[in-house]
């Protein structure tokens, strides 16, 4: 099958599997560092382009996660976020039909640095931060997460921050943030193969070429969340992130 119309140099290819390596890392332990993958792969492939040819990797992703971690999850913030995402999802839909594909990577880059800000908010009030017991506080990030993750795959460090700031322990967070994307990843699969048209089955195919990384991606990522340290883990969250959101705005 020719697939000179997505890889045109060897490089393109490098830049998947390295790509599908960082998603299967962050998936299972090193959170926020498929941030990088984003951005990558929308300068590589283009920025709408790019978000159908990497949905399917975060689904195997998903899954792996869930099938580690399937005993880890706190369903209260899983089922508080979801509605809120689902309208976010339709927020989504609408800003497509006036957004010009060329500047998706652009509304991408702003909604990262919105969530960036939020971060480093939350990081400076620390213990004084009381705004995670308000009830709009779970429903706002739901929001955000579910418009993030249908532009552009980015709602990982929205989530991030939401289950940081509700001081939930890391394999907890893992746990949790493995099943609300599979969920959330899941039901976008209708939407990116006949609302955007985004997904082929040339695009699946590249993707499967994907799945050795993936599982090499996860099973290193495994390991390491066993050896980081809770105030590694939000370090290097918040540094990734500010990488992330340069590379989209640049």
């Amino acid at each position: 099958m020719d697939f000179s119309m997505w890889m045109q140099s060897p490089s393109d290819w490098g830049m998947l599997f390295f790509s599908a390596l960082l998603i299967g890392m962050s998936k299972t332990g090193v959170q926020g560092i498929s941030l990088l993958a984003v951005p990558l792969m929308a300068v590589t492939f283009g920025a709408k382009a790019s978000t159908g040819l990497i949905l399917p990797i975060l689904c195997v992703a998903d899954l792996m996660a869930v099938l580690y971690y399937r005993r880890i999850a706190e369903w209260t913030y899983v089922l508080k976020l979801l509605p809120a995402a689902l309208i976010g999802f339709a927020m989504a839909l609408l800003v497509d039909k006036v957004v010009p594909p060329a500047e998706f990577k652009h509304l991408m880059g702003g909604c990262l640095l919105a969530v960036l800000i939020v971060m480093f908010w939350s990081n400076w009030k620390g213990k004084e931060n009381c705004l995670s017991s308000c009830w709009w506080y779970g429903p706002v990030f739901g929001l955000l997460g579910g418009f993030t993750t249908m532009i552009g795959n980015a709602a990982g460090p929205v989530m991030a921050i939401y289950l940081l700031s509700v001081k939930m322990p890391k394999y907890s967070f893992v746990g949790t943030n493995a099943w609300f994307f599979l969920v959330i990843n899941y039901l976008k699969i209708p939407v990116q193969v006949w609302a955007w048209d985004n997904i082929s089955a040339q695009s699946l195919i590249l993707d499967a070429f994907t799945l050795p990384f993936v599982l090499l991606g996860g099973t290193l990522g495994i390991l390491l969340i066993k050896k980081l340290p809770e105030k590694g883990f939000r370090y290097f969250t918040t540094a990734v992130t500010c990488l992330s959101v340069l590379m989209l705005l640049m």
